[in-house]
């Protein structure tokens, strides 16, 4: 019927469909969403929160990085906790072949010398004589910004509910935007898991200001800060559906790399644990691919904060019609 909203349910409340959610919302949709009870099953609960397209392209498809510069503004525009403080990426001396070959990979960085490091992360001078800053780059705390997402879409009047998605929940609905991530896996027969692990750190003994990469001989790896002394600590990529905890193995190496970059991370106290499987497709890029009126829209792989906002938006162009908006700009 001309002039009737469409109603649209979205299954998932990790990045993914919060994001999709929001964006259908804004635009004028009558959204429902459905999710399981228990945030430890979605894998945006152990995410980084680092919006840095132009790292991660050293080691990903080019494609990211509009996208991804985009997400930034949409972040900044519905988080306003998000930091654009840029992301810092040194390495050991033994390790500045692997540096010169990461900035080959990429862009929109300047050369650090050692004052240069020291000025951005003074707990850091002495310790490196050479990285890369990414000055346009931002981070932000996941789990605040999908509870944020999630107000924000109660205030709307979205009907968010906990329970496992069945057939008969379709019933009434126009559209469903299946975003489910790997537990999609079996109505996505070429979608993968990609295990990734991480420690929740409290360290007064060092303060950093933006997200801090170090190429690592074993395992790269990445510190976030969180805000009152705390850090996310990751980097594991294991190409196994596995969902049991943080190995003994792993623990140690993301330990000893943290260490590596400041010896206080030594005495840090560990508040968490945590690992789950990220979706992946083959090229390592979601895909939305529609089954009648479901769309699956899955494949975040690492860049669910990253790539969320732009694949959201044409989701939306999918089941809405033409969008008009601007990144970052409420319909």
């Amino acid at each position: 019927m001309a002039g009737t909203r469409p109603r649209i349910l979205v299954i998932g409340a990790g990045v993914t469909g919060l994001v999709t959610a929001t964006v259908l919302a804004e635009r004028g949709a009558e959204v429902s969403v459905i999710h399981r009870a228990d945030p430890a099953t979605r894998a945006s609960h152990f995410a980084g929160g680092m919006l840095a397209p132009w790292c991660e392209a050293a080691d990903a498809s080019a494609a990211l990085m509009g996208p991804g510069a985009e997400a930034i503004d949409w972040w900044a525009g519905h988080f306003t906790e998000t930091r654009r403080q840029g992301s810092l990426l040194v390495a050991a001396r033994r390790d500045l072949g692997e540096l010169n070959r990461f900035a080959r990979r990429t862009t929109h960085y300047r050369i650090c010398g050692a004052p240069d490091i020291a000025a951005l992360e003074p707990d850091l001078a002495g310790r490196f004589e050479q990285g890369l800053f990414f000055a346009a780059e931002a981070h932000l705390d996941p789990r605040a910004a999908l509870a944020t997402l999630a107000t924000g879409l109660e205030r709307r009047g979205v009907a968010i509910r906990a329970g496992e998605a069945t057939e008969r929940d379709h019933d009434g609905f126009n559209h469903v935007i299946d975003c489910r991530g790997h537990a999609a896996a079996p109505a996505l027969p070429d979608l993968r898991g990609v295990r990734g692990e991480m420690m929740l750190l409290r360290c007064p003994g060092v303060a950093l200001h933006r997200p801090v990469r170090l190429l690592h001989p074993r395992i790269p790896l990445y510190v976030v800060p969180r805000g009152n002394d705390c850090y996310m600590v990751g980097a594991t990529m294991i190409e196994s559906a596995d969902r049991r905890a943080v190995t003994a193995r792993s623990a140690m190496e993301m330990l000893n790399a943290a260490y590596a970059l400041h010896p206080a991370f030594g005495e840090a106290e560990i508040l968490e644990t945590g690992s789950n499987i990220r979706p992946a497709f083959p090229d390592n890029m979601p895909l939305l691919r529609q089954e009648g009126n479901v769309l699956h829209l899955n494949g975040m792989y690492r860049h669910g904060f990253l790539l969320s906002p732009a694949f959201a938006r044409r989701a939306a162009v999918i089941v809405l019609g033409e969008d008009t908006t601007q990144p970052g700009e409420a319909a």
